[in-house]
């Protein structure tokens, strides 16, 4: 039978850890000048990436984390370094990349990994897998997965509304907002990650 506990605690967990609101300003500042038919790609691109990473690590992801010999904390600083250097771009202007690849890399990275398929999104779904014991709270758990990432495309599908309102000048202020932002959660995430590696020798 379905399990309406786990559906419920995973769900929520991941709303927390993939903030669908935070990730707003992010996105909007990252797919800013694009047409938006572009845009509305790019969002579902990045929710279509996420989802295919969680799905990986939640039935491989320990498997393949010690197939690596890769541990937990060195994911979180990894990247929260990678969150960093696009903060650092997002704060300084330096967001061109060559026409060709651009629409697609912001979809991939940072949109689809690190930020919605993070190391903490990624460690709560191999949890919540490993102790899901019976079938309704394995399907409980993917359903909790799916939801998320419809939620998270939902959210930025429409977050594209707020473009047409603040004009360029508001997109130049969104860009460095977004841009504290991630720089912060990136200190936070190498930061948890340094902490742990020192609690765990």
């Amino acid at each position: 039978m379905f399990d309406v506990a786990v559906f419920g605690s995973l769900f929520l967990t991941l709303f927390v850890i993939m903030d669908p609101p935070g990730i707003t300003p992010i996105f909007l500042a990252l797919t800013a000048g694009r047409p938006a038919k572009m845009q509305r790609r790019m969002a579902l691109q990045a929710v279509a990436v996420a989802f295919g990473v969680i799905a990986v690590f939640g039935v491989l992801g320990q498997q393949i984390l010690d197939y690596l010999h890769v541990s937990v904390p060195a994911l979180m600083i990894a990247g929260g370094l990678l969150l960093l250097l696009i903060a650092l771009d997002l704060l300084t202007g330096k967001t061109d990349e060559p026409t060709q690849t651009k629409d697609v890399n912001v979809a991939l990275v940072p949109l689809g990994m690190p930020l919605l398929a993070g190391p903490g999104a990624i460690v709560s779904v191999i949890l919540a897998v490993q102790h899901a014991d019976s079938f309704g709270s394995q399907v409980s758990v993917w359903t909790a997965i799916v939801a998320m990432h419809l939620v998270l495309w939902l959210t930025m599908r429409y977050s594209l509304l707020i473009i047409r309102v603040i004009k360029d000048g508001g997109v130049v202020l969104v860009t460095r907002l977004a841009g504290m932002m991630l720089s912060a959660i990136a200190v936070q995430q190498i930061i948890n990650g340094v902490t742990q590696v020192i609690q765990n020798s």
